[in-house]
């Protein structure tokens, strides 16, 4: 059993009712998470959806969450002010059975990473760029016990990820000509 400490939890909370769709959330996402920083706008290298319902004009912005390797085994539906909804819509996971929450180039699964960089920001770019104050981001602290070994368990899934989808072969060659240019 792993030891007890404080850690801090950062969360967004999302307000529909203040949300219009004007999606600038998804455009600085990608543009903040590109490579180099700010160089390209690509919504689908976004790390949160706004799911639209045209019927209802209603948005729902979704951040993503934890990557899950099975498909859920539920497909449960949500009805909200009359209208049915797959879990689908709402899941914050990037799984086998949908494109969402993929980095498209890769396959990779994306994971909000509340726009972590040095130095630190204030708040990720999705809030500040808010303008409807639709999305607001929380700090509390919690106990929680400590994970050894967390961060290896990230990579592995990584590899696991690249490894699934390219092949190990292809990995191993592409680690040893990084290893290469890193002499």
């Amino acid at each position: 059993m792993g030891e007890k400490k404080k850690k801090k939890v950062k969360s967004i909370r999302v307000d529909v009712d203040k949300c219009n769709g004007c999606r600038a959330c998804e455009a600085v996402c990608s543009a903040f998470h590109a490579k180099p920083r700010y160089s390209s706008v690509n919504p689908a290298r976004s790390r949160i959806r706004v799911i639209h319902d045209p019927l209802r004009d209603m948005y729902v912005p979704v951040y993503a969450g934890e990557y899950t390797k099975a498909e859920c085994t539920g497909r449960d539906r949500y009805r909200i002010d009359g209208k049915e909804y797959d879990e689908c819509g709402f899941c914050r996971a990037s799984c086998p059975s949908r494109e969402d929450f993929k980095e498209p180039d890769s396959g990779l699964p994306l994971k909000c990473d509340m726009c972590e960089s040095d130095p630190p920001l204030e708040k990720p770019m999705c809030v500040q760029w808010c303008v409807n104050e639709a999305l607001v981001y929380e700090e509390r602290e919690e106990e929680v016990e400590e994970e050894a070994g967390e961060k290896a368990e990230e990579l592995e899934l990584g590899l696991e990820s690249l490894k699934d989808r390219f092949g190990m072969g292809k990995v191993l060659d592409a680690l040893a000509r990084m290893e290469k240019k890193g002499k």
